[in-house]
């Protein structure tokens, strides 16, 4: 077998993850939980799980988070690994010391026990679209 780089491994992960999505996350759409952790955020969770075809990992599900301008999360360490996604807006984010900006459509990654804070510094509503993946 060949060696995989990360950004392959990413890639392929991504991959599964759409594959696995496609069918559930139509019926995630209509059929959410909110919850406001912090002023100015909110956390949509879409109900169900659907099994996953990446090795490490049994399931995946799905969240938003919409965040107002000018609010913060709070940066608790990461419960599980994660793919992170800008939907909507941009956010300035600070991971295990580093800082960064996510704009539309940027992608990124957190392990578990990952330490993140998400900043909205713009005018507009920002979402981070976050499938977890659960071991």
């Amino acid at each position: 077998m060949s060696k995989i780089d990360r950004r392959c491994a990413l890639g392929i992960a991504l991959a599964a993850v759409s594959a696995a999505m496609v069918k559930p996350a139509a019926a995630q759409a209509t059929s959410y939980k909110d919850t406001t952790p912090w002023p100015g955020v909110v956390v949509r969770e879409y109900e169900g799980e659907t099994p996953s075809l990446i090795p490490g990992f049994k399931t995946v599900s799905m969240r938003d988070i919409i965040m107002q301008p000018g609010s913060k999360t709070m940066g608790p360490p990461m419960m599980n690994a994660m793919i992170c996604h800008i939907t909507e807006g941009e956010l300035r984010l600070e991971q295990e010391g580093k800082t960064f900006t996510g704009k539309k459509n940027f992608v990124w990654t957190c392990n578990k026990e990952t330490k993140e804070q998400a900043f909205n510094d713009g005018n507009v509503v920002a979402i981070m679209r976050i499938t977890d993946l659960k071991a």
